[in-house]
């Protein structure tokens, strides 16, 4: 039987699934529960880093430099969370690992306002806000770059597309890791990866079933589930999934239209792969990987990647 991940992935997917099998993630981030007890210790700047906090009429930001900066270009980063999760130390390690990668780049990561407390638009407010502070400090669009996982992935996509309907100019690429685009959970994935997808799959009592965010708005507002929306005039886009999350479709869709609109893209679906797996970091071959691709890609804004493979991949 052909192996469907690494022996170190199938490990860990084992132990997301096992650790989620009493519908944690479902109910109690649902309800808040988790978010508001959760606590971490501080986290630890790693060396050759400066790390700013930044208050915000309305939220906070994380500016992280590298004191080896060799490039003019900056990263927005938008979290994680189902829009109802609060930045974690794990988004400070991913904004290391972008500034590391991009060879020293700035990194705004945001603690944008989440829901129930402040359901849409307050995310797409705060994300705008945060790029236009990023075009106040000196940055032109064509040196911003975007990031963002699941529902941070799906809010990048959104802010592009208000950018574009706005007739501002758009940032030179994103990066979307899982992006969460769909919120009527209509994609194919949904009913496939039911039974085999660790972190949501097996109920319908959980995060990407919920309301909080959407609230009384069209869930097919393309603000709030990007795949509803076009993609004409959008920069080129590194999509990266897993093969066994229920969000998989949402991926598709977007690699899908967006191409279809003349758009480069690069789609990679991780097999065996579960929904943000890039969080492993080093701990197994694939999102070792993941990074590796991340890099390729922002190093064709810093001149030191030459070419762009814009295709769908599976391996």
């Amino acid at each position: 039987m052909k192996q469907d991940a690494s022996a170190q992935g199938v490990l860990i997917r084992e132990l997301i699934a096992r650790f989620t099998s009493d519908h944690l993630i479902g109910k109690k981030i649902k309800n808040g529960e988790l978010r508001k007890k959760l606590t971490e210790p501080p986290w630890v700047v790693p060396k050759g880093f400066l790390l700013t906090e930044i208050d915000m009429e309305a939220f906070t930001m994380e500016w992280l430099e590298s004191e080896q900066q060799d490039t003019d270009m900056a990263l927005l980063q938008l979290h994680g969370g189902g829009y109802v999760g609060a930045m974690r130390n794990a988004y400070r390690t991913f904004a290391a690992a972008y500034s590391e990668l991009g060879r020293g780049m700035p990194v705004l990561t945001i603690d944008y306002r989440v829901a129930p407390e402040d359901p849409y638009p307050a995310a797409l407010e705060d994300a705008l806000c945060a790029w236009r502070w990023l075009l106040e400090q000196g940055y032109p669009e064509d040196k911003i770059l975007l990031a963002g996982d699941s529902a941070g992935g799906g809010l990048a996509i959104a802010l592009a597309m208000y950018l574009r309907e706005q007739g501002e100019a758009l940032p030179a690429g994103i990066i979307a890791m899982s992006p969460w685009t769909d919120l009527t959970a209509s994609g194919e994935s949904y009913e496939t990866n039911f039974e085999r997808d660790p972190l949501f799959g097996r109920t319908r009592d959980s995060l990407i079933y919920n309301r909080e965010y959407v609230g009384l708005e069209d869930p097919r507002n393309p603000y709030i589930s990007p795949a509803f929306g076009e993609f004409h005039g959008f920069p080129p886009m590194l999509i990266q999934a897993g093969s066994y999350e229920m969000l998989l479709s949402d991926s598709e869709i977007v690699a899908k239209k967006a191409r279809k609109a003349g758009v480069k893209v690069r789609f990679h679906i991780y097999e065996g792969m579960f929904h943000v797996f890039q969080m492993a970091m080093q701990l197994m071959p694939e999102s070792v990987q993941a990074w590796k691709e991340v890099e390729r890609f922002l190093l064709l804004f810093t001149g030191q990647e030459r070419a762009f493979t814009a295709r769908s991949v599976r391996t």
